[in-house]
């Protein structure tokens, strides 16, 4: 009896070393899973922690008035309230994203092309025949934009004698371009800063939506807001930004797409 006892004791063990083993491998497959989902995820997008704000800042433009543009320079003023250019804004520091020593300033973006920066309230461009969509809004120093009913223009420039009579529709919904831009390199390289500018459209996560594919991976934006992006690689980056309707569809407009490329360095 003390053998067939004994015998039976080992039985017990060696199935519970199995179940043991068995129960092993299936904790070590789940982790497996769970570690490719977490690396499918190439990087992370999320909402920028709020920032300084303006709500009293405004932004007009007198010049040019209007009547005949002649194509070539262009003096462009513009009048700006309660906020002031060329100062840094008071939470830049703390902020870890690229940031313009010379402080803030003016976006001004040209048919939704790469906006350039102005510190001054008057500033020349070049303007060739045609019809030019311009769009300017006041930026914070770290290039976000004052997003408020009064900070920006947007105004249709005819310039010469252009051959089409098509005009942009003001009324119609819109969504540019702003962030981010240019070569990176350092720690701005650490986080990138997600920024446009809606026209006449809002988004919510039953209404439109922006959707933003980042090297081919794509995320859904909701609310209207700068936004962070974290653990991109070094090399070159490429941003496409939609503006889409509740079912998905591209909503139709001249820059309702648009794709840019940036470096990190």
């Amino acid at each position: 009896m003390k053998k067939a006892s004994l015998n039976f004791s080992v039985l017990l063990l060696i199935a519970s070393l199995i179940t043991s083993c068995g129960s092993k491998k299936n904790t070590s497959e789940s982790e497996s899973t769970d570690s490719t989902e977490v690396e499918t995820k190439k990087y992370q997008v999320y909402k920028a922690p709020a920032s300084k704000d303006y709500p009293d800042a405004a932004l007009s433009m007198s010049a040019p008035s209007g009547g005949e543009i002649v194509a070539g320079e262009t003096t462009f003023t513009f009048r700006v309230d309660n906020y002031e250019l060329g100062v840094q804004t008071p939470d830049a520091a703390g902020r870890g994203i690229a940031n313009s020593g010379k402080g803030q300033h003016i976006h001004f973006i040209l048919n939704n092309d790469p906006y350039s920066a102005h510190y001054e309230p008057e500033f020349k461009k070049e303007l060739t025949e045609g019809k030019h969509i311009v769009l300017a809004f006041l930026s914070r120093s770290y290039h976000e934009s004052v997003k408020n009913g009064n900070a920006f223009i947007l105004k249709e420039l005819t310039v010469g004698t252009p051959d089409s009579t098509e005009s942009f529709d003001s009324t119609a919904q819109h969504l540019f371009y702003s962030r981010p831009k240019g070569t990176y390199s350092g720690a701005d390289t650490e986080k990138l800063m997600l920024d446009f500018f809606l026209y006449n459209t809002s988004i919510s996560p039953n209404g439109n939506k922006v959707r933003a594919t980042i090297n081919g991976e794509e995320h859904m934006i909701t609310e209207w807001a700068p936004y962070y992006i974290e653990g991109l690689g070094k090399g070159e980056v490429t941003v496409q930004l939609e503006l889409i309707d509740a079912a998905g569809n591209v909503i139709p407009g001249p820059f309702n797409t648009v794709t840019r490329k940036v470096t990190l360095e």
